[in-house]
């Protein structure tokens, strides 16, 4: 079992990096690729090695609560790696475990492939078994929900504090929100950050 890389980016893909481990590439998938746009050196990706009859598969992710939290979502009947990976890709860790602490249906069936039902069994199977995750937003009782009731411009706001972490200019900026925000309405900020990165990467 594989359960993290450390290497070098050397090609981006919008579900996937490959990663240059002593010259073998590694194909990796990730929630968000191109949040390692601008990763220079060596960097490390925890990944999940999934092994089905016709494929073997790595998930990968940026830190260990990711990924620990990716193998709680594929134990959920009906959650399998790509929709999971789509979870992650679509709200943080904190928003995802929040929502199922506060038993918040409303945020979890807007989230990539799931359902009520698959909703309630989320909330059911793993309520009890998330402890350690996301326990700053649990105990404030701050989640996603919160965020989006305040409106794209306060999520765009926490996005691009993000991206300018990341090294992008304010001008840079600017000239993304203005071709995605017509498109952004009720986005979480992880979904911002992606789409933004896209069209940051591309040029």
């Amino acid at each position: 079992m594989i359960d993290f890389l450390r290497g070098q980016v050397a090609h981006l893909e919008n579900e996937y990096i490959v990663l240059d481990v002593n010259g073998v590439g590694y194909r990796v998938f990730c929630p968000n690729p191109f949040a390692f746009a601008k990763s220079e050196g060596t960097v490390t990706v925890f990944t999940h090695h999934h092994v089905r009859e016709d494929a073997m598969l790595l998930f990968g992710f940026p830190s260990r609560e990711e990924q620990r939290l990716f193998r709680k979502l594929i134990e959920v009947s009906g959650i399998g790696p790509r929709v999971a990976l789509g979870i992650l890709g679509s709200g943080s860790p904190d928003h995802v475990v929040s929502a199922i602490y506060q038993e918040n249906i409303t945020f979890l069936v807007k989230l990539p492939g799931i359902g009520k039902k698959t909703a309630q069994r989320m909330i059911l199977d793993l309520k009890d078994k998330l402890q350690g995750f996301g326990t700053s937003l649990i105990n404030t009782g701050l989640f996603a929900v919160a965020e989006e009731e305040a409106g794209e411009t306060g999520s765009w706001s926490e996005a691009r504090e993000g991206l300018k972490a990341l090294g992008y200019t304010d001008g840079e900026l600017d000239k993304v929100w203005l071709q995605i925000k017509d498109q952004s309405a009720g986005a979480t900020v992880d979904v911002l950050m992606k789409k933004a990165l896209q069209l940051l990467y591309a040029g």
